[in-house]
């Protein structure tokens, strides 16, 4: 039986109309394989999907962003264990999806690994050099999962 440090804990709510969003067995793949990017680590991460209401005040008080967008992540800790939260907004991931001509699936797959990658401390607006490195590793988790590279055509 692991120990408890290696289990990760994953929480999934639907808050709001859930549209055609993935089931929380997927969400949990989805979450465990990009938490293993540096290695098997426990800890819990709750991911929430919101509507647009909640989404915006969200991003408001913490981001000091007037409308709602696609994910936000708030890490609480990265060591021993990895612990943090993720809010994906639902109508915008909707409308995304479809602007970008994806499966929304596929967009909330890439949006959880992104968003997860950011609670293990990656972050692409520091610089090019860890864009790329953060985008690298999006399209590996996401190719071992089976999804598309998220980033094609925006090159």
């Amino acid at each position: 039986m692991p120990k408890e440090t290696e289990h990760l804990d994953v929480d999934v709510q639907y808050a709001g109309k859930r549209h055609e969003l993935p089931r929380k067995r997927q969400v949990r793949a989805w979450v465990r394989a990009a938490a293993a990017v540096n290695g098997e680590r426990g800890g819990r991460i709750t991911v929430r999907f919101v509507g647009k209401r909640e989404g915006r005040r969200l991003n408001r008080e913490y981001r000091g962003q007037e409308d709602a967008t696609n994910v936000l992540s708030f890490p609480y800790a990265l060591e021993p264990l990895l612990c943090g939260d993720l809010v994906l907004c639902t109508p915008v991931l909707v409308r995304e999806a479809a602007e970008q001509d994806k499966s929304l699936t596929a967009h909330c797959a890439h949006l959880i690994v992104h968003g997860v990658l950011h609670l293990q401390a990656y972050d692409h607006e520091t610089g090019e050099q860890e864009a790329t490195e953060m985008e690298g590793l999006e399209r590996r988790v996401l190719a071992a999962l089976g999804y598309p590279d998220p980033y094609r055509g925006e090159d």
